[in-house]
């Protein structure tokens, strides 16, 4: 009796991720000085570079690992120092980007950037949150997925 009940439960958590349209969430934290930000991170802190975009020449984004935690540290020449401005992007990973997006907008989420796709491979937007914080809505990549 008891394995048929652990195994319903295992049966509903499955069904309830392969319904959910979101499936992952990392902030970006934007810099207008990419090297001093990665010298902060990598130098200091210890966090490691996963990935760097482009992956040739002057990099505008690293991903970086910090024990079991991932983040980005992207170059945003607008980016202010100090209290004032935004510095911190949430990225959140939907399984259909434009789904996603629609999903949002139906519900009155102010969109301030549609879905497109990127040099990457990736289908990227922007929506902003009830306090006016960006909030990006991406769909990896192919290869992203079968790696």
């Amino acid at each position: 009796m008891r394995s048929l009940l652990v195994r319903l439960m295992m049966d509903k958590v499955s069904r309830r991720k392969a319904d959910k349209m979101f499936n992952e969430l990392f902030p970006i934290l934007s810099t207008s000085d990419l090297d001093r930000s990665l010298a902060f991170y990598q130098g200091l802190l210890d966090a490691e570079i996963e990935y760097q975009f482009p992956p040739d020449g002057q990099a505008r984004y690293f991903g970086l690992k910090l024990g079991s935690s991932v983040f980005g540290l992207g170059l945003d020449d607008a980016a202010t120092q100090g209290p004032d401005g935004q510095r911190c992007w949430l990225w959140l990973y939907a399984d259909d980007c434009d789904a996603a997006v629609d999903k949002l907008r139906t519900a009155g989420v102010p969109v301030i950037e549609p879905p497109e796709d990127q040099s990457w491979g990736e289908r990227v937007a922007k929506v902003l949150d009830p306090d006016g914080n960006v909030v990006i809505i991406g769909a990896k990549a192919a290869s992203q997925l079968t790696a």
